[in-house]
């Protein structure tokens, strides 16, 4: 009999968030394989929390406080209340012993929910780490609070060395978290990201979304995602400016993001008029409007200094989309392209460097369908989901439990009473 498994992300499906697709396309895959899988997640839209089934998986939605377009300390304050959320929705719908944990980080203090179930249940407990927090917010001077930057270093400590294993999406990671935080290098293992190729396989270029936004006659540069301080949009905003007299070039961004509002009236005020803006469409469109654009731009600022793969690029090559990264060194983003010969590749605090080579590959249009091909085969040979789920279904060693305790009302008062008599805690 397959095993259960506990997915903790922060959001799921429908919402249009990069976690939320990663993991919603690897809980649905599990599924697949037979595994009872069980996602703990926001719910979205103020809407009421509850336990849904939804292609297989058993989602159980939980209402937070806001923690996406918020001021950092907003932010901060619901990241670190939502784990309890968390480990509160999952004893009241789940009515049976986990066997396996997967968390995904960021945010950081979900890596409790994961120490919470090994606790409990002997569950094996991996933390999936996307990003490097606190050090990715330090480079980005969201973080400068000294006491506050070593009060999330001790959780980040905490986090690896409780967990069973570490997954993290490239060697690069893989470096700096030997390197630079000392974890054993047995204890992390490489799952790249993933994607449901299938998605991407049925959709077509209907050429809606250019007809919605009159670019018909346009080489159209998407960005969709998360319109963050992380991404380093500015560049892509200059770099418009100065190809402002190229009339077929045209930037889309598509998504929300605490920078949205500021890099609109960034636009507006440099008269950009090839230059649009737009919210995310809803996840089943989101192949259709990859299918539509010419280009898929992943960025990052050069003020990063830890490894991050933006996990975009795989939608975009899923969708058989040349690529123009513009990252900083530590990523692997630009190897990938390199490795690929899907594109073009530059270091994003080269700004001269960033216009020139969109101008030159606006220019290759021609070329357009050779790099569109080697994206689509780079991902089905590295990204499809069910290459990932191998990997993880590898790493589930489902080692000896401790005693199986319930998590409904009844399993949380025995446990209570006993943690009363031997005084030890729970995380």
């Amino acid at each position: 009999m397959k095993k259960s498994i506990l997915i903790i992300v922060d959001s799921y499906p429908p919402e249009i968030r990069s976690a939320a697709q990663l993991m919603g396309d690897m809980a649905e895959e599990l599924a697949k394989r037979g595994y009872k899988v069980y996602v703990v997640a926001s719910c979205t839209d103020g809407k009421a929390g509850g336990l849904s089934k939804e292609n297989g998986v058993s989602v159980i939605r939980t209402r937070t406080l806001p923690h996406h377009n918020v001021n950092f300390i907003m932010k901060g304050i619901s990241q670190l209340v939502m784990p309890w959320l968390f480990i509160f929705a999952a004893g009241k719908y789940i009515q049976e012993p986990v066997e396996a944990t997967i968390t995904h980080s960021p945010p950081l203090p979900l890596a409790a929910v994961g120490r919470f179930m090994k606790r409990i249940y002997g569950a094996e407990n991996i933390l999936n780490v996307h990003d490097i927090f606190p050090q990715n917010a330090v480079d980005l001077g969201i973080m400068r609070n000294p006491l506050q930057v070593r009060f999330f270093e001790r959780m980040e400590q905490k986090a690896y060395k409780k967990a069973d294993l570490l997954m993290v999406p490239s060697e690069t990671h893989k470096e700096f978290l030997i390197g630079k935080r000392g974890v054993d290098e047995n204890k992390i293992k490489v799952v790249r990201h993933w994607m449901n190729m299938e998605l991407f396989e049925k959709a077509e270029r209907t050429g809606r979304y250019r007809k919605k936004f009159n670019l018909e006659d346009k080489i159209v540069f998407l960005f969709a995602g998360v319109l963050g301080p992380s991404q380093g949009l500015d560049m892509i905003i200059s770099a418009a400016d100065k190809l402002k007299g190229e009339k077929k070039i045209h930037f889309l961004f598509a998504g929300d993001g605490s920078e949205k509002i500021r890099l609109q009236k960034l636009a507006e005020e440099k008269g950009l008029s090839n230059v649009t803006f737009t919210s995310f469409v809803p996840s089943g469109e989101y192949p259709y409007l990859v299918k539509d654009c010419d280009v898929g731009l992943v960025t990052l600022t050069s003020d990063n200094t830890t490894p991050a793969v933006p996990a975009k690029i795989v939608g975009y090559m899923a969708g058989g989309l040349p690529i123009a990264a513009f990252l900083h060194k530590e990523s692997d983003g630009l190897r990938i392209v390199e490795e690929a010969g899907c594109g073009v590749a530059a270091a994003s605090n080269d700004q001269e460097a960033v216009t020139r080579s969109l101008e030159k590959f606006a220019k290759e249009e021609k070329r357009f369908e050779i790099y569109g091909r080697n994206s689509l085969k780079y991902a089905r040979e590295h990204f499809a989901v069910e290459r990932a789920a191998d990997r993880v279904e590898s790493l589930l060693s489902f080692r000896a439990r401790l005693p199986k305790i319930s998590l409904s009302a009844e399993g949380r008062r025995r446990n209570g009473k006993r943690r009363t008599q031997n005084g030890s805690k729970i995380i």
